[in-house]
C-alpha cells in the first residue's frame, strides 16, 4: 500500500510542506505505516515555486533588497539551481500583494522593478537560464517596471519618462531600448504561468484581477485601455504580439512584458515542477491513493493550477484522487470531469476565517486521519 500526499500551499495559512506534513500525521495516526507514504509538497507558477524546485533540484537559496511594489526596499529571496546555471525568481517575492498594505492597494501606481532588479542581478551572477514565477502580484504594468529596471526607457510625447504603473502607460509614445541589458537575450527566460488570461479584455489582466489588488471599476477600465495601448506600442516598436499570447495577462501582464522585452517562453508551473521530480509518474503509478489540496477550491482549480496538473496525470492511470480543501466552493462537475474522485472540506462546522486559518493544522491531521481509515477499503477494490 502506497499513499501520495502531493498538495499546494494553503494561501495566507500554511506552504504546501507544511500542509503534506499534516495530512501524513494524521495518516499515521490511523495505522497507516509511515514507510507507505511520500510526499511531494507541489507548487503552480505562483507562491511557493521557489522552495518546492529548491526541494526537489538542491542549490541555494539567497536574499537581495529590491524594489518592492511601491518603490520601498524589501528583501526578496531568491534562488540558484543546477549549480548555479538556473536562477528561480518569484515575482510574489518583489512585487507580491502581500507587500503592499491593503489602505495602499493601487495597481494604477504598483510596479515590477524589483522583479527587473532580481533579474539583473541574476545575470551578474552569471546564470545561463532564468525562471520567473508568475503570481500574487500586487501590480497591473503589463512589466514595464521590469523592463525599466533591466533598462528600457518608456517615455511620453514630451520624451519624459513614464511614472511607474499601469495607468501611466497611457502616456506612452516610444519605447527606447538602447540601454536593455543585452545579457538578456544570452540566456534562457522561462515565464511560468499556470492561467491562459489574454493581457486585455474581459478576461485580461485588469478585468479579472484588477479589484483583488485594490483597482476600482473605474481604475479596472482605465488600466485594460492602457494595456491596450502598451501592447500596440510593444507590438509596433519590436514587432511581438503580446495581445494575441494566451497566459500574457499572468500577474498583471508581467507575461506580456517577459514575452516582449526577455524573449520569454510560457510554460505550466506544476509542470516544471513534476519535471523537477523526475518521478512523479512512476509514483502516481505505484501509489494506491493520491491525495492534495489547496486553499481553496472551485470549478477554476480545474483550469492549470496544481489540483488540474495532478488529476490529468491520476485519471490517466486510473488512481483515485481526493482534494482536500480550506474552503470548497461551486461548479465541483468540472474538478469531477478532470479525474478528481472526491473534495472535502477540512472541517464542516461553521466558523470564522481567523479560526479557520489558526486550526488548519489541526483540522488537516484531522481529515488525514478520516482519509487513513478509508485507505483499506480504497485499496481493497470494493
Amino acid at each position: 500500500m502506497k499513499v501520495l500526499i502531493a498538495p499546494d500551499s494553503f494561501k495566507e495559512c500554511m506552504d504546501a510542506f507544511s500542509v503534506a506534513d499534516a495530512l501524513a500525521a494524521g495518516l499515521r495516526r490511523s495505522g497507516v505505516p509511515a514507510r507507505s507514504i511520500v510526499r511531494r509538497p507541489l507548487a503552480d507558477g505562483g507562491e511557493g515555486l521557489l522552495h518546492v524546485l529548491h526541494h526537489a533540484l538542491g542549490g541555494e537559496i539567497r536574499f537581495r533588497r529590491v524594489s518592492g511594489p511601491l518603490g520601498q526596499k524589501v528583501k526578496a529571496a531568491f534562488g540558484l539551481l543546477d549549480n548555479g546555471r538556473t536562477a528561480v525568481i518569484e515575482m510574489a517575492q518583489a512585487a507580491g500583494l502581500h507587500r503592499a498594505p491593503p489602505h495602499k492597494r493601487d495597481p494604477r501606481v504598483t510596479t515590477t522593478g524589483g522583479v527587473g532588479e532580481l533579474m539583473r542581478h541574476a545575470l551578474d551572477l552569471g546564470v545561463e537560464r532564468i525562471i520567473v514565477g508568475l503570481g500574487g502580484s500586487a501590480t497591473n504594468d503589463g512589466g514595464a517596471g521590469m523592463a525599466a529596471a533591466m533598462g528600457a526607457r518608456f517615455l511620453d510625447a514630451a520624451g519624459h519618462e513614464l511614472p511607474p504603473g499601469g495607468a501611466a502607460l497611457l502616456q506612452l509614445a516610444e519605447i527606447d531600448m538602447t540601454g536593455l541589458d543585452a545579457r538578456i537575450h544570452d540566456v534562457e527566460v522561462v515565464a511560468a504561468c499556470d492561467v491562459s488570461n489574454p493581457l486585455c479584455g474581459a478576461n485580461g489582466a485588469s478585468h479579472v484581477y484588477g479589484p483583488q489588488k485594490g483597482a476600482t471599476p473605474e481604475n479596472v477600465d482605465e488600466l485594460d485601455a492602457a494595456l491596450r495601448h502598451y501592447a500596440a506600442k510593444i507590438k509596433a516598436r519590436l514587432g511581438a504580439d503580446v495581445a494575441a499570447v494566451a497566459g500574457a495577462g499572468a500577474a498583471g501582464g508581467l507575461a506580456a512584458g517577459l514575452v516582449a522585452f526577455a524573449g520569454a517562453k510560457l510554460r505550466s508551473g506544476v509542470e516544471l515542477v513534476f519535471q523537477a521530480y523526475g518521478d512523479m509518474d512512476t509514483i502516481i503509478r505505484e501509489a494506491d491513493l493520491i491525495v492534495s489540496g489547496e486553499g481553496a477550491v472551485d470549478g477554476q482549480s480545474a483550469q492549470g493550477k496544481v489540483i488540474a496538473g495532478l488529476a490529468r496525470k491520476t485519471k490517466k492511470v486510473g488512481k483515485p484522487l481526493i482534494v482536500v480543501a480550506g474552503k470548497v466552493g461551486d461548479d465541483l462537475d468540472k474538478l469531477y470531469a478532470a479525474g478528481v474522485a472526491a473534495v472535502l472540506p477540512i472541517t464542516a462546522e461553521p466558523t470564522t476565517r481567523r479560526a479557520a486559518l489558526e486550526k488548519a493544522p489541526l483540522y488537516l491531521e484531522q481529515i488525514g486521519r478520516a482519509i487513513g481509515n478509508l485507505v483499506p477499503f480504497l485499496t481493497s477494490g470494493l
